[in-house]
């Protein structure tokens, strides 16, 4: 009996201990102090490198807000305005972003990563392309131009880093892969811009106009569109390729718009082309008076339905559909001549075929 109570009795003295400790280690008098810092190690080269191209570009990127003539709110788009961004193209005070971002018209303002906000003039606008340039109105020190890199050797799996201003959200980066190459996107204009870069670095709206880079932290693309049913990122994302850039923005600066370049045809679907098991553009008819129609080349026989003309090559590079013949015209450039291949029948050959701004003409 006396061996229990003296067990109850340690076991209670126990209890009563571990209360007195739990009271003393909570007891208002005392003070309690922060956990040590953990020193880490270097940054990665991979996280240098990243930090190093948000630093040296980020500067050089805008928010750029466009509000309509009717509403005197700048907002997100389709609230009175549209939000995007853009980037310093040279240090004469253009900038460059999306044609969608300042194509309602209305004031146009940029805010810099150091928050000035500055006025802008529209300078010119390429809807084919879904380009647009700004300058500055009020002269300032401006950050340097970013830097210029080449779409033409990109290859699918290398880096790529976007700096925007997504949901409004600015000085945002994002990174990825270049996920495809080649790439077709239909324009507000109602053409194709042809070799778009696609990406998974997340795009998102308010992301438009902004820089796509390598990572040297070279401009490779201009962020245009996504694919997304739910209108935020779905990790499929495009840029026009820089070397579309940096031809089409010269033309802007310097004339306010760019040519159309053509022949004066209108062209089959690639639906029709599909179905009828034939890789060229089909001719359906010619302009009148057109450089086509002077080469001689002819369209589909309205009373037989017979297929004319099949444009097969420019330049004896093969043309397989139409993105690839307006894409060859483009690179030549209206008042130049080319050289199409054109198949009729059985028989094909070559003609030469002058190339218009078929927006003029």
């Amino acid at each position: 009996m006396n061996r229990r109570y003296g067990i109850a009795a340690a076991a209670l003295a126990a209890l009563l201990l571990v209360i007195t400790a739990a009271k003393i280690q909570h007891a208002p008098w005392t003070t309690p102090t922060a956990r040590a810092v953990e020193q880490r190690g270097p940054l990665s080269d991979a996280e240098t490198a990243t930090i190093d191209i948000f630093e040296r570009v980020s500067p050089s990127v805008v928010q750029v807000a466009a509000r309509s003539a009717a509403n005197p709110l700048m907002g997100e788009e389709g609230q009175g305005g549209a939000s995007g961004t853009g980037f310093v193209w040279d240090r004469e005070g253009h900038l460059v972003t999306n044609n969608h971002v300042v194509a309602n018209g209305g004031e146009i303002a940029v805010r810099f990563a150091s928050g000035e906000v500055a006025q802008v003039d529209l300078i010119g606008t390429a809807p084919n392309y879904d380009l647009a340039v700004l300058r500055i109105r009020s002269v300032r020190e401006l950050p340097p131009p970013v830097a210029l890199g080449s779409s033409s050797d990109l290859k699918v799996g290398q880096s790529a880093f976007a700096i925007g201003n997504p949901f409004g959200l600015d000085q945002s980066m994002t990174s990825g892969i270049i996920s495809a190459l080649k790439r077709r996107l239909p324009t507000h204009g109602g053409r194709e811009i042809a070799n778009v870069i696609q990406t998974d670095a997340a795009i998102n709206p308010g992301n438009s106009g902004g820089p796509l880079l390598d990572s040297a932290g070279r401009l490779i693309g201009v962020t245009t569109a996504i694919i997304s049913p739910s209108g935020s990122n779905a990790g499929i994302g495009f840029a026009v390729p820089v070397d579309v850039v940096n031809r089409i923005v010269p033309e802007l600066i310097r004339n306010g718009r760019v040519p159309t370049p053509g022949i004066g045809i209108v062209a089959a679907s690639e639906d029709v082309s599909t179905r009828l098991g034939i890789e060229g553009v089909i001719v359906v008819r010619t302009a009148p008076g057109s450089p086509a129609e002077r080469a001689g080349i002819r369209g589909v026989n309205l009373s037989t339905g017979a297929v004319g003309d099949i444009i097969t090559a420019v330049e004896g590079k093969p043309v397989r559909r139409l993105a690839d013949l307006s894409d060859a015209l483009e690179q030549a450039g209206a008042g130049k001549t080319v050289r199409l291949t054109v198949k009729r029948g059985s028989d094909t050959r070559d003609v030469n075929v002058g190339i218009i701004d078929i927006e003029r003409s």
